[in-house]
């Protein structure tokens, strides 16, 4: 994670909404509170206006809840030990699910508004984390270095048929299925939401959206626009008349947001972000996880600093963590005898992730060296709360496996060619003589 630093005037945002040019009236929603630093878009469903009273709902009851709850959150603004980010975590989604039982109270009390529902995606930036809650198909995205990463998944038919290798994204555009979400707020009494925490940088920008906008949007187009503006109250009004030039066809709402840096912190801090990532997804356990993923996992590791000679494994204790080489140098050894040097973007250790066995040999850093190490019990933390995330974890440690089986098949299979019968019947002659004596 990175360090803390002072938001106040340091965020700006601008939001908008449009009718677009096919609908009669627009059931889109959005929210920004500028105290909590929350942004909040709802894209409804439902006949007789219904979707209009649903999106309402959903922002305005995730807001209050969070203006209820304001204590956890300043409790973790001020760094307390009593409000971990997972209790802001948790304090999202329990906003959305009160939104969605009230929405579904209402709709079965009301038989016009049976049904209805809502799209909903929330940022909310606390100092240097955001937090994100989303269900649906609206979007939030981040722009960083140049770089444009979809922070949420949408739930909805065509992206489950293009997972599973059903549909096409060039064939996804004129599907019928386009507007079919398999997540909504309110159409049941509860529903799944998607929860993320992640480290937020100076310089770092968002847009959130519904998909009257991002069905016409593509990523690369997503910058540009940004960087042509002015100034960030135009950012809105640009992706709304995008979306209107090419078709209309539903509500368009978008709100933008950036974080100033007046210090120039920005490309120091991304960069060492990306680098951490980008270690962390060429590792071959890691190497399925989505961006989204490897943030995921970056956010329980933590860095860890050695002198030159100082050591972070010693043969013979048991192994609790991973560690992956961001910068310099290690030595893998028994006793003296040196059997590896392990550099930038190496890794070892990944074998404690899933046992308790005492290490083989010792790790010894040969220079100053900076480790991103990764804990057993983080792990199986983050395998429990994410099942997606488990089966491409699981998946990968048994491809690991595999290779390593293989490579120790291959190995004894070549000293077993190099070797007689009579010494291959020393040895055994000899080894049983150990075991008697």
């Amino acid at each position: 994670m990175v360090e803390d630093f002072p938001m106040g005037e340091n965020l700006r945002f601008w939001a908008a909404t449009d009718v677009g040019k096919v609908r009669a009236h627009n059931e889109d929603n959005f929210l920004v509170d500028k105290k909590l630093n929350l942004f909040i878009v709802a894209d409804g469903m439902g006949g007789h206006a219904a979707g209009e009273v649903a999106s309402a709902i959903a922002v305005n009851t995730m807001r209050d809840v969070l203006q209820q709850n304001k204590d956890l959150i300043q409790a973790f603004r001020e760094g307390s030990q009593i409000a971990s980010s997972q209790d802001v975590t948790n304090l999202l989604e329990h906003a959305v699910q009160k939104g969605c039982a009230e929405i579904h109270t209402i709709s079965q009390a009301d038989a016009e508004k049976r049904g209805m529902g809502t799209t909903l995606s929330g940022l909310l930036i606390i100092n240097s984390r955001g937090f994100i809650a989303h269900v649906g198909d609206s979007r939030i995205y981040l722009l960083r270095g140049g770089r444009v990463v979809q922070l949420t998944e949408d739930h909805s038919l065509i992206n489950e048929l293009i997972k599973r290798g059903k549909l096409s994204r060039e064939e996804a555009t004129d599907s019928p299925y386009k507007n079919a979400v398999t997540r909504a707020v309110g159409v049941y009494e509860s529903v799944e939401v998607d929860t993320i925490d992640f480290d937020v940088l100076p310089g770092d920008r968002f847009i959130l959206a519904s998909d009257g906008l991002t069905g016409y949007l593509k990523n690369e187009e997503i910058a540009p626009i940004f960087d042509s503006a002015a100034e960030i109250s135009s950012v809105p009004d640009a992706f709304i008349d995008l979306a209107n030039r090419r078709g209309g066809k539903d509500n368009i709402t978008t709100i933008a947001v950036q974080v100033i840096d007046p210090d120039g912190l920005g490309i120091e801090l991304s960069n060492d972000v990306n680098r951490r990532i980008s270690v962390l997804g060429a590792m071959p356990l890691f190497k399925l996880l989505s961006f989204k993923e490897l943030v995921r996992v970056d956010n329980i590791a933590t860095t860890v600093d050695l002198r030159t000679d100082e050591s972070v494994i010693n043969e013979g204790d048991e192994g609790d963590a991973l560690y992956v080489i961001l910068m310099g140098q290690v030595k893998v050894h028994k006793g003296e005898a040196e059997i590896v040097r392990l550099k930038n973007g190496d890794h070892f250790g990944e074998m404690a992730l899933i046992d308790r066995a005492p290490r083989s040999a010792s790790v010894t850093a040969v220079e100053s060296t900076r480790l991103l190490s990764v804990s057993r019990a983080d792990f199986f933390q983050i395998i429990r709360e994410s099942q997606p995330l488990a089966v491409k974890l699981l998946w990968s440690f048994l491809q690991v496996l595999s290779s390593r089986l293989r490579t120790t098949n291959e190995e004894l299979s070549g000293a077993l060619e190099g070797s007689t019968i009579l010494d291959l019947t020393e040895e055994l002659f000899e080894l049983e003589g150990e075991t008697e004596g």
